[in-house]
């Protein structure tokens, strides 16, 4: 059994605290968090391991804690993840999304 601490919100998550897999063995160290601060959404955060980086999606963090993030995957299925996207290109599709969205609502407003 490992001593990881307090539950902590998403918020709280540090760069460096240690990420293990389901079966508790150590797969690497949380890189950053992502997370939609408009909306206040967790997204997921982005784990560095030794194979690099790797995005791990939000219904996959099973626990967060002071000292310790556990998911509810393996170390096999972490590894198979994709490599995360820079951020200022996932804020930058996000924008173009927003302005395809408008756009849209202002044509259907407009006929």
């Amino acid at each position: 059994m490992h001593d990881d601490g307090h539950a902590i919100a998403y918020k709280a998550l540090k760069r460096g605290t240690l990420v293990r897999d389901s079966a508790g063995a150590e797969i690497g160290r949380v890189a950053r968090v992502q997370d939609n601060v408009r909306e206040n959404i967790f997204d997921g955060i982005v784990v560095e391991t030794r194979d690099g980086k790797r995005f791990v999606d939000a219904p996959e963090v099973g626990h967060i804690a002071e000292r310790a993030v556990t998911l509810t995957i393996t170390a096999a299925e972490v590894a198979a993840l994709p490599v995360p996207r820079p951020g200022f290109v996932q804020r930058l599709e996000h924008a173009r999304v927003v302005r395809r969205a408008r756009r849209a609502a202002r044509d259907l407003r407009d006929r």
